[in-house]
């Protein structure tokens, strides 16, 4: 019987490149279920296009718009609001859930299908920046498997295949370094959104673009990987590797480094974790090691991305620390998208709501939620003129 997925997000790129992966491979795989934010139109043309058991419009108020876009589809239900999309996750018949959805809005979900013993496919990053802890757990608690999605966290998953517990001494996570590498930080003060959407090497949404070029991707990365394989901040190295062919590696106690390399596609990870331990054919380009020519690895300078120096900082505090800075980089990320605030103005506004939110050690859910909540409040009045 064909796997039956449910893609949360599936208007933003890892969903739609998810569709593309099914498409391929449809003996094998079936969309159950598919979920946007706000993009209607879209979410309309790709139920016309797999005709799934459901949709979900997380904005209530275009439920009735989405609804006349399908009345050509009876057999599918639609639904709308935030809470449907925690209950959607809980259908019986969907095997796995990809986790697709930008932000803290990913987290309810997720964690709605973790109880429900769905397989997650986890391209949310910001769920485990969050509440790592709180994941871990009930995912020991309901033994379900999370698979992550991420090239470079798939890079390291791979990697660790058939070491059977082999101890890792040190994760080597690599960085494209972004747009901005090589400027300084003179230079970087007066970068653009339209500079900072020129990634050199990806195509990704518009909200972990600028995360890249100002490296919090790497760090909520770095957090990611902390919870996914259980080390120590001080166990993850950032690599800045310009040409993104090395996706991510692991150093043994014997010194060998094994890593995952590939052309910068992100089907490859997305696929890998739908048909998790196998292997299955990808059409595309395919990684020709004379055409790479070189590959370069430099440490990433901390001085002019401070945002990943944050990132650091807030796994050493711990608790609720994460949490606050994903909101707050969340309010100063959609507002240099909205020309309200400089480039190098969204780290000012994350260091100052780190210091002023208030920290709990051992957060609760509702814990998170609140902090979350309060974080975005304060980030939001400091980018006030």
């Amino acid at each position: 019987m064909k796997r039956q997925i449910a893609i949360l997000g599936s208007t933003g790129s890892i969903g739609t490149q998810a569709l593309q992966v099914i498409e391929e491979h449809s003996d094998l795989y079936e969309v159950y279920c598919l979920t946007a934010n706000n993009k209607v139109e879209l979410l309309a043309e790709q139920a016309h296009r797999h005709h799934p058991a459901a949709v979900v419009i997380a904005n209530e108020q275009r439920r009735d718009e989405l609804q006349r876009l399908l009345s050509d589809l009876p057999d599918v239900k639609v639904y709308a609001g935030v809470r449907a999309l925690d209950e959607i996750v809980e259908a019986g018949p969907i095997d796995m859930v990809l986790t697709a959805m930008v932000g803290f809005a990913g987290l309810s979900p997720t964690i709605h299908a973790i109880k429900a013993g769905k397989t997650i496919c986890l391209a949310n990053k910001e769920t485990l920046v969050v509440a790592g802890e709180l994941i871990c757990q009930l995912a020991q608690q309901y033994h379900t498997p999370i698979l992550p999605v991420d090239s470079e966290h798939s890079a390291i998953f791979q990697s660790l295949v058939g070491e059977n517990g082999n101890e890792i001494d040190k994760i080597l996570l690599t960085a494209s370094g972004g747009p901005f590498r090589t400027k300084t930080l003179e230079e970087i003060a007066h970068v653009t959104k339209a500079d900072a959407l020129r990634h050199p090497t990806w195509d990704m949404g518009a909200k972990i673009t600028i995360d890249s070029a100002s490296m919090m991707n790497k760090g909520f990365e770095v957090i990611e990987a902390k919870w996914l394989f259980g080390v120590g901040a001080e166990q993850i190295q950032v690599l800045v590797h310009p040409q993104s062919i090395v996706h991510s590696a692991v150093q043994f106690q014997d010194g060998s480094v094994k890593a995952q390399l590939g052309v910068p596609d992100m089907r490859l990870p997305i696929q890998y974790a739908f048909s998790f331990p196998h292997r299955l054919p990808l059409s595309g380009n395919k990684l020709d090691l004379f055409a790479a020519q070189k590959l370069e690895f430099f440490e990433p300078d901390l001085g002019k991305f401070r945002c990943l120096a944050m990132a650091y900082e807030a796994i050493r505090r711990g608790g609720n620390m994460p949490c606050i800075v994903n909101a707050a980089n969340e309010i100063v990320n959609r507002a240099f998208l909205e020309d309200r605030c400089r480039f190098l103005q969204m780290g000012d506004v994350i260091a100052q709501t780190m210091e002023r939110a208030p920290f709990v050690a051992k957060p609760t859910y509702e814990d998170y939620v609140q902090t979350d909540a309060e974080a975005r409040r304060i980030a939001s009045e400091l980018l006030k003129p």
